[in-house]
């Protein structure tokens, strides 16, 4: 895909929504990529111990399949130039998976810079899952 061009894009464009799966495997792949091998990511009877519902997605790895969405976006990752958050709530990973919605739309344009500012919606359900989510993208 080809980088986004600056002069394709309008502020108030949406972006997505694009469904995200997530599954245990999935959190035990990005346990062994990342190192956080913290059992509420992977052992329900732990998660539940300690007062989860069950066990839940990385914060960093739902936070990562949003940039991806918005790299997609722009054609290329490396037009992502920044990418912020507060995580809100968890993402409950049952047994059988569950799946994130990310969309977004364009909040500002630079004209000098060439950049995009987005504002990035992420929910689990209906629960809003990132806040105050931004992305800045270089485009084309």
């Amino acid at each position: 895909m080809s980088a986004l061009s600056f002069d394709s894009v309008a502020v108030g464009d949406v972006v997505g929504p694009e469904i995200v799966p997530v599954t245990r495997a999935t959190l035990v792949a990005y346990a062994a990529a990342s190192g956080d091998q913290n059992p509420i990511h992977q052992d329900e009877a732990f998660a539940r111990s300690v007062g989860l519902p069950d066990v839940i997605a990385h914060g960093m790895w739902t936070m990562g399949a949003s940039s991806s969405v918005v790299a997609r976006w722009a054609g290329d990752a490396g037009r992502v130039v920044a990418f912020g958050t507060r995580f809100t709530k968890p993402v409950v990973v049952p047994v059988e998976g569950a799946q994130i919605e990310v969309s977004a739309t364009v909040k500002a344009l630079d004209p000098d810079t060439r950049r995009a500012t987005l504002d990035v919606t992420t929910s689990a359900g209906p629960d809003k899952v990132l806040g105050r989510c931004q992305a800045v993208v270089h485009l084309a």
